[in-house]
């Protein structure tokens, strides 16, 4: 009997540490990634072991799945209110973005079991892991990455709607975004990571790195990260043995011309992030190295981040507090920036040497590089950044309540909004659209505008009961700028949030506007003189009736005030108003 309950034992011992494996690692060649049932499988049996463990559905996707949070806490707290009452960071991981690039969401099923198993949860940090974002593109599995170096089978790049969902942060075309939306800003996390796959020219390292951009990056976090955060996991993976560089090439996709820093944008996530004052990184492993090498890497990094995160959890605070108060203040915001080519730094760089030789396709020449010519040198990295767009922010801007999908966006990430208790005329500026220029492709179901001119107008505007007045004194002001400015490179307008005001809705028939033309004329000197001056600098005007028909109807009391105008107020003076 002794002996059979031994067995018995025995058997129990080893099915429960099989059942902590992962599916990576019970894969024989190490180069299988998870099935999106396999992940929550394995995190749900974790879980019912793991007191310190949680799982948290949040939204729905496009697929129809919700988005699973894995949140690690150490004291057993899972209430995100009560988390920030305790003064804890929240470290925000996000896995599947891109399901052909898989290494994060198996690395984290890894590196969960072992905070957990070990004991190793930190004390001041709880740890949020998307479990898989893209569940879409997950479920659609196959191979489709051709220029990298496996798993054996992985999910797709597009979503169900086949929307790239790392370019929907800010426009939330998907149900993915929209859940994503409501995880950051239900738990407000310090710091990102996105974990991701490069693409681009060889080299030597396997892990490679994207921070926010020092340059568009709140001064204060900017500091912190480039002198402390960012320079310490360097340093920490260069001893872990998955030395880094940053992420980026140069002309022509040659790393020996220089490496350029990623400017992302609200597109992106961490430029999403970096809207809420949240510090936040994208990994990026090289897509030629083996995976099981490339999620090693990605398990190091995530690592290292979250040992930082624990030792600087009181400074990561602060600077969160202060950043969002001096973001409440502030004044000027950019909205565009541009590489600045006159300021460069160097790094040294560890590549292969890139050489041509005749294509067995083509019969002509083609790139490759030649891993047994290993280099190291310096090289040129551009890491500045200018602004060539910015605005003042206004006492607040006034927004009418039709546009709904702006309205939902901004109460998903939690601005503070007031309404008018009834209609009410107000006196602000609006901006008309001088010209913009849209692209001739559709990019991501959208066709972007760009080159955005404004004309600012002091006006008289109705406004009704119901619309909404959002002051410009949040920590979210950032967001609110960068969106709602025409002229930002990831704005609603860009995003085609506003394009029915782009078309006019009145016209005119010649033959009777002709009489109520020549009246307009007779009776407004003005009117005739401005005609006159036009007609001299403009010789195609001067000799076409239609266009000087149709000069007459635009600057006639009769042409509609709102085309070409941009609906959204600036109210530059703090007026009292009735709200509630």
């Amino acid at each position: 009997m002794k002996r059979h309950f031994l067995l018995l034992l025995i058997i129990f011992c080893c099915i429960n540490a099989s059942a902590q494996l992962t599916p990576f690692e019970l894969s024989k060649d190490k180069n299988y990634t998870a099935t999106y049932a396999e992940v929550i499988k394995y995190y749900q049996n974790l879980a019912k072991q793991q007191p310190q463990m949680r799982l948290v559905n949040y939204g729905s996707t496009d697929i129809g799945k919700p988005l699973t949070l894995v949140v690690l806490s150490k004291d057993k707290v899972f209430d995100p209110a009560l988390i920030k009452k305790q003064n804890k960071r929240v470290l925000l991981i996000n896995n599947g973005i891109h399901p052909g690039e898989p290494e994060g969401i198996d690395a984290s099923m890894m590196l969960a079991r072992d905070l957990l198993k070990n004991n190793r949860l930190p004390k001041d940090v709880v740890l949020c892991f998307i479990a898989v974002y893209n569940i879409d593109g997950n479920m659609n599995r196959g191979i489709s990455r051709a220029n990298q170096n496996g798993p054996r089978a992985y999910g797709f790049r597009g979503n169900y709607r086949n929307l790239d969902l790392n370019r929907d942060f800010i426009k939330a075309d998907s149900k993915n975004a929209l859940a994503f939306t409501q995880i950051l800003n239900t738990w407000m996390p310090e710091v990102l990571l996105d974990n991701h796959v490069s693409d681009g020219a060889d080299y030597q390292y396997v892990m490679t790195l994207i921070e926010t951009q020092k340059d568009k990056q709140n001064p204060l976090l900017a500091d912190y990260t480039t002198k402390v955060m960012t320079a310490d996991l360097y340093k920490g993976m260069k001893k872990s043995g998955y030395e880094m560089i940053p992420y980026g090439a140069g002309e022509g996709g040659l790393p020996d011309s220089g490496i350029v820093s990623f400017m992302e944008t609200p597109r992106f996530s961490t430029g999403f992030a970096a809207q809420h004052n949240i510090i936040s990184y994208m990994t990026e492993t090289h897509m030629l190295k083996p995976f099981d090498k490339r999620l090693q890497a990605t398990y190091n990094f995530m690592q290292e981040l979250i040992n930082i995160c624990q030792r600087d959890a009181k400074q990561i605070g602060e600077l969160k507090k202060r950043v969002d108060a001096e973001v409440s203040q502030q004044k000027t915001f950019g909205l565009a920036w541009a590489l600045d080519e006159n300021k460069v730094d160097t790094i040294s760089f560890k590549g292969y040497e890139a050489s041509y030789k005749i294509s067995e396709v083509s019969g002509l020449k083609r790139l490759f590089y030649d891993r047994n010519k290993p280099y190291t040198r310096t090289i040129k990295f551009f890491n500045t950044y200018k602004t060539t767009a910015t605005a003042e922010k206004p006492v607040a801007y006034v927004i009418p309540q039709a546009w709904g999908k702006v309205i939902d966006l901004f109460k998903l990430n939690k601005v503070a909004m007031s309404r008018l208790i009834h209609d009410t005329t107000l006196n602000l500026q609006m901006y008309y659209i001088a010209d913009y220029k849209t692209g001739t492709r559709p990019f991501e179901g959208h066709y972007i505008h760009t080159g955005v001119k404004l004309n600012p107008v002091d006006s008289k505007i109705k406004f009704y009961e119901g619309d909404y007045v959002v002051y410009v004194n949040q920590p979210i002001n950032r967001y609110l700028i960068e969106t709602l400015e025409p002229q930002g490179v990831d704005s609603f307008f860009a995003w085609n949030f506003f394009d029915s005001i782009l078309g006019q809705k009145e016209y005119f028939s010649d033959y009777v506007f002709e009489d109520i033309a020549a009246d307009l004329l007779k009776k407004d000197p003005a009117l005739r003189q401005k005609l006159d001056d036009e007609k001299a600098a403009n010789p195609a005007l001067a000799k076409s009736a239609a266009q000087q028909l149709n000069f007459v109807y635009r600057n006639s009391p009769y042409f509609e005030k709102t085309y070409l105008r941009y609906p959204v107020g600036r109210l530059l003076t703090d007026a009292k108003l009735d709200l509630k």
